[in-house]
């Protein structure tokens, strides 16, 4: 499709005398097509059609609503080749990660058409009357979940397809019945134009409500305009500690709070136990470094943080991790920001004298390439020095040299929230793990034994979430199907007359959901 760099509102575009370019990632060029930077005028439209269409979008039965985010998936493959190569010249990511990413995209959506179809989402109760009960007889009682309403998401900058226009957290709103209002990310516009063009002919197509998405691109300031309209009830986010914050501030200063559901930072700690370190020293640290610099690093479950007790056993870990770092090819980092904020922090690290450096991948002379970099520190030091846990978004990581297992814990308490907790451990490392498993569940939202963190399986059991600064809600995830619950709340309904409730909630059980009926599940 041509791109035209005009906004979606609804089923119209527009453009606007205030534009912006993309620039590759790869050669810092400007890519052509000029795009329009929405302001108030625009965000007032996008919410007012989202608010108009709350009402018709959440009456909408379970197979419209599939159908709807069917016809999206199917939209997107139809964008075929161009979608890719339009991410790629912004992104810089390469081609096979991308088509991998646009499988994922659509394998989600249709992932939530069946979460819609299975109907557990609706939540739905039912308490049968009890009118001879003593001292008080028990009313009907009927509850289900409803959208929250216009829903505000922002595009991710790592992730142009599944963590973005149509990723996780718009699938998962949509599917609840919420209305969408999507900020692009402004280092890829040309490839969100192109999914929003999707996303609005399949609204078309399946007769949805006209409001049901819009699509604004532009600047921070979009984004603070955009949360603090009153008719957004809720926010999806990925992407930095310091952007998530802001969104959570503005969300903060309306009159009526809203939840702010954003994923940030996380190191995604590993722990290697003394057996396994023991077997397989040096084939862990070659995998530990082929996930470190996979993607440049920038996966938010980029495992930053190794913990491992001193020993022969570490220093092959380390010798055999310090090998395959230099021989890491410097990648393209998907903007100069991103770019430049990676290497100020390695620099930072490179320059103290309390922190060895153990090795650092080739240099590039081309534009946004990162240098990877591996550095090791004692326990002690790390403990006492809480910036040494801070998130280095990109192929950077720390090993920090334990005394023993005990000053794990120690590590673990003193460590933020994070989204995964990764073991590596034999069976004699059992009973020492077992006793740090409740406090990596308290500290992670994700938690493996073997392998590594990078990589998220979009499926009913997945949590990617947890604890802050992970995210701003511990109890949510934004990858899986359980994401759909972040956008719903529950109501009750009390001796309705039949004609007044919802079809889900009707003697018959019209749409098949499976309900709890006094206590027992009746499907």
């Amino acid at each position: 499709m041509a791109l035209t760099g005009d906004l979606i509102l609804g089923g119209r575009r527009a453009a606007t005398g205030d534009t912006f370019t993309a620039r590759s990632s790869e050669t810092g060029e400007a890519l052509e097509t000029e795009f329009s930077q929405a302001g108030p005028e625009q965000v007032e439209e996008a919410c007012a059609l989202a608010a108009a269409a709350s009402e018709p979008y959440g009456a909408t039965s379970p197979d419209e609503r599939a159908a709807f985010l069917e016809a999206i998936a199917e939209e997107i493959e139809a964008l075929g080749d161009p979608l890719i190569e339009r991410a790629m010249a912004e992104s810089g990511l390469p081609q096979a990660r991308l088509q991998g990413e646009r499988g994922r995209t659509c394998g989600q959506l249709r992932l939530f058409a069946q979460v819609v179809r299975r109907g557990d989402w609706l939540g739905l109760r039912l308490d049968t009357p009890l009118p001879d009960r003593e001292p008080l007889p028990r009313p009907d009682l009927r509850q289900r979940k409803i959208a929250l309403g216009p829903v505000a998401v922002f595009g991710a900058s790592n992730f142009p397809l599944a963590f973005s226009v149509a990723g996780g957290d718009t699938a998962s709103a949509l599917a609840a019945g919420c209305p969408v209002v999507v900020k692009g990310h402004p280092a890829h516009p040309g490839t969100s134009e192109m999914v929003g063009s999707a996303i609005a002919e399949a609204a078309e197509k399946t007769g949805m409500p006209e409001g049901v998405f819009s699509l604004l691109q532009g600047d921070a300031a979009l984004g603070a305009t955009l949360v603090s309209d009153p008719r957004i009830m809720a926010v999806g986010f990925t992407g930095s500690r310091k952007g998530g914050l802001a969104i959570r501030d503005a969300a903060a200063k309306r009159d009526v709070p809203i939840p702010v559901y954003a994923e940030m930072s996380s190191v995604n700690p590993v722990l290697l136990m003394p057996g396994a370190l023991s077997a397989k020293a040096q084939e862990l640290g070659q995998q530990f470094v082929a996930s470190l610099v996979l993607g440049a690093g920038q996966f938010c479950t980029n495992p930053g943080i190794i913990l491992a007790v001193e020993g022969r056993d570490l220093d092959s870990f380390v010798e055999a991790a310090r090998d395959a770092l230099e021989q890491a090819t410097p990648q393209v980092m998907l903007t100069d920001a991103i770019c430049k904020a990676y290497h100020d922090a390695v620099e930072a690290l490179v320059g103290r004298d309390d922190v060895e450096l153990i090795a650092r991948g080739p240099q590039s002379d081309a534009p946004n390439r990162g240098q990877a970099a591996l550095f090791t520190v004692p326990g002690d030091l790390f403990l006492q020095d809480e910036s040494l846990a801070d998130e280095m978004f990109g192929a950077a990581g720390i090993v920090v040299r334990c005394r023993d297992v005990d000053q794990f814990r120690k590590v673990l308490e003193g460590m933020e929230g994070q989204l995964t907790a990764t073991l590596h451990l034999t069976e004699e490392d059992h009973e020492a793990a077992a006793a740090l498993m409740p406090l990596l569940e308290r500290r992670a939202g994700r938690i493996l034994a073997g392998g590594w963190p990078t990589g998220v399986e979009v499926s009913d059991a997945m949590v990617h979430g947890g604890p802050f600064p992970a995210t701003t809600d511990s109890r949510t995830t934004s990858v899986g199907t359980l994401a759909i619950d972040r956008f719903l709340r529950p109501v009750c309904y009390q001796s309705l007359p039949e004609a007044l409730l919802p079809p889900a909630l009707r003697d018959g059980n019209p749409y098949g959901a499976p309900r709890l009926v006094d206590g027992k599940w009746e499907r």
